[in-house]
């Protein structure tokens, strides 16, 4: 279940951390699985349905901050996608730990070979949200989409979301994205959440590209439903997202505090919960602090605002200073309202 009244959805994206192992990639699963993550997600490509094998120009990545820089497109993919043989594989180990498994397709023909394996749901990459076909055909499918917004323009989210709910999407979820890697949580904007759960009428997430966890929970208390984070074994061991990915230790610390953030929204609430009921006796009230004659005078120092809370609320201290006492009192009695009355 995804939604206000459920914990957030933890997503363990696998990517290519894998590093071409099936061994490997099935120990993500483990990780994933003992961390206490929801689901773990795929990517289904190659580097033929993804990219031209060409050469130069416009296939390079000339941006040198990029973790990709100087990579060729092709080259890149080709070493970063899951093999389609081993989807399989994958999706049952998952099972096993009774743990989602599903994917993003990258072009219609993922979604056909998805299909046969009876995936629950579908995802769409930031960089794909404007490939409209491609939304059409996962949506089609009539199962659960999911759809990052990275870079998306509103227009541009108008158009997907219409051609997603167009083509038979009936559960949407969009999770704000920032398409950088790393990203930085100046760049995340996550007050966005609310707003494109409230202009588009849908569950709202957030794929978390930021190191740590601390953006994702914020998240939750803008009303994030499904969090997605890179996973990886170890970032020391390398592989193409693992500079930006969690380690298992992180991923459960991410599922324990996204699941406290989201216990801690509750509901309006004033007054003493039923959990501090007992802790009332220790606010402040009104005792007597010197032995007090009957007919004395109230004053500020016979009386003081002191703890325990057993007497008289604070509010009418200065009421009371200058009236006369109508009994005695002992130093450290709380004066009660049935004794001024």
């Amino acid at each position: 279940m995804i939604g206000a009244d459920c914990p957030p959805l933890v997503i363990a994206e696998m990517s290519g951390n894998h590093n071409q192992s099936l061994d490997r990639a099935l120990a993500i699963v483990d990780a994933a699985a003992h961390a206490g993550a929801g689901a773990l997600k795929l990517q289904t490509y190659t580097a033929d349905t993804i990219t031209l094998n060409i050469r130069g120009g416009d296939f390079e990545i000339h941006n040198k901050d990029s973790l990709w820089g100087g990579q060729n497109l092709h080259d890149l993919y080709a070493k970063a996608y899951t093999p389609w043989e081993w989807h399989s594989t994958i999706f049952d180990r998952a099972r096993q730990h009774g743990m989602l498994c599903f994917s993003s397709p990258f072009d219609e023909t993922a979604v056909d070979f998805l299909e046969e394996l009876d995936v629950p749901a579908y995802k769409i990459a930031s960089f794909e949200n404007n490939h409209i076909p491609l939304i059409r055909k996962a949506a089609a499918t009539g199962k659960p989409l999911i759809i990052s917004t990275g870079m998306a323009t509103l227009a541009e989210l108008d158009q997907a979301v219409a051609a997603a709910r167009e083509a038979g999407c009936r559960d949407l979820v969009l999770l704000k994205c920032t398409s950088t890697y790393p990203a930085t949580p100046e760049n995340t904007n996550i007050r966005t959440i609310p707003h494109l759960r409230d202009l588009f009428n849908c569950h709202v997430g957030l794929s978390d590209h930021t190191m740590g966890i601390g953006v994702s929970v914020a998240s939750v208390a803008l009303g994030a439903t499904v969090i997605e984070k890179h996973f990886t074994l170890s970032r020391a061991e390398g592989g193409v997202d693992s500079a930006f990915s969690l380690e298992p230790q992180e991923l459960k610390l991410l599922v324990e505090e996204t699941q406290r953030s989201w216990d801690a929204l509750g509901h309006i609430h004033y007054g003493p919960t039923e959990s501090e009921l007992a802790s009332l006796q220790y606010r402040r009230s009104i005792y007597v602090a010197q032995d007090i004659a009957e007919g004395e005078n109230f004053t500020s120092k016979n009386l003081r605002i002191v703890r325990p809370g057993n007497g008289a609320p604070p509010s009418i201290f200065e009421q009371l200073l200058g009236k006369q006492a109508r009994r005695s009192y002992q130093c450290g009695t709380p004066l009660t309202l049935d004794q001024l009355l």
